[in-house]
């Protein structure tokens, strides 16, 4: 991204929030123990364990591709396999990471606006056991998902019920979970444990923090196998203190829910902004924080002197439109004003 550029490509280019640069300073001063050993993390858990309950564990690391492919390792067995959408993160941006670690397929099932359904899944779960093929453990959902929609509770339920009747666990990748709250205007059990989930991938990056994601099992059945899979995926991190203080502050100070908010309220603006224009027609719902979008190829090329974005397919000239905590009112009306020269 070329300098003086606003950037609505992804909310991965936004900065930190300053009360989460403030709490990391602030844990820097002195010596504490290593590895989780420190009183930021264990407050960390304690914020965690007062939104989801006491008896769920709680594990930090540093990047989402690590909380989704260590925590599916820890559940499954080299023989079993992940039922994914076929727009999810782990299917398209994770670099084969989850088959390679945990040695597990990842079938790609289609999805219908980024949501996986029960009758997507039907022909995967209810095939007579085989040993010739690999045997279904895993529904894993993404909330918010590729295409910033939005998975309602009866959606979540649906798929997890029916995934607990054939003995499967469910996975939430919530690399966005809280876009996802404020766009339900639910607190986050509602649409997570309360609905089904089993183990939850939490993010924290792309919304405010500078590194470090979480991962809770809402049982105690995978403990000890996470304890080893993290170590062996090389995300037991030295200096744990730094991500826990991160969202001990995230999470205590309600940074979570305002950054969010605020992201999601910018991506509507941005959906106003192109609403009537000549050649424009916006191609899912703006559900969080992201727009996506057919534009003009006169549009696209004249827009892309101002802003970076990613053309999502090219063959229809389809754009992604992200805002992010950092995005301005002052950005989303230069960029409405530029969107006008094409009225």
């Amino acid at each position: 991204m070329e300098k003086g550029m606003v950037s609505l490509a992804s909310d991965n280019y936004a900065g930190a929030s300053p009360e989460i640069v403030a709490a990391v300073a602030a844990a820097a001063m002195g010596t504490a123990g290593a590895y989780g050993e420190d009183p930021w993390t264990a407050l960390a858990e304690a914020e965690f364990k007062q939104i989801f309950g006491a008896d769920i564990s709680v594990f930090f690391v540093m990047t989402g591709t690590a909380a989704n492919v260590l925590s599916i390792d820890a559940v499954t067995r080299p023989f079993e396999s992940v039922l994914i959408s076929d727009c999810s993160h782990m299917h398209m941006d994770e670099c084969g990471a989850p088959g390679r670690f945990t040695g597990s397929q990842f079938i790609v099932v289609p999805s219908e606006g980024g949501k996986l359904t029960v009758e997507g899944l039907r022909p995967w779960v209810e095939q007579e056991p085989e040993y010739h093929r690999s045997s279904p453990r895993v529904v894993s959902i993404t909330q918010t998902t590729e295409y910033a929609t939005v998975y309602s509770v009866d959606e979540i339920t649906a798929i997890s019920d029916y995934a607990h009747d054939h003995g499967l666990l469910v996975h939430m990748d919530g690399s966005r979970i809280s876009n996802a709250a404020v766009a339900l205007g639910l607190d986050l059990p509602a649409f997570t444990r309360d609905a089904g989930v089993d183990i939850l991938s939490f993010g924290g990056t792309k919304n405010g923090m500078m590194f470090g994601e979480a991962v809770l099992f809402f049982s105690h059945d995978y403990d000890e196998a996470f304890q080893y899979t993290r170590k062996q995926g090389m995300q037991l991190v030295s200096k744990m203190r730094f991500v826990g203080a991160q969202f001990e502050a995230f999470l205590k100070m309600g940074i979570w829910r305002r950054n969010a908010a605020h992201a999601n309220a910018m991506a509507e603006k941005i959906a106003a902004a192109l609403q009537g224009v000549p050649g424009v027609t916006i191609t899912q719902p703006v559900e969080a924080n992201a727009v996506f979008a057919i534009l003009p190829e006169a549009m696209i090329e004249a827009l892309h002197k101002q802003y970076h974005f990613y053309i999502w397919d090219p063959a229809i000239h389809e754009v992604r439109l992200m805002a992010s905590f950092a995005t301005t009112d002052a950005e989303i009306r230069a960029f409405s004003e530029a969107v006008n020269a094409f009225r």
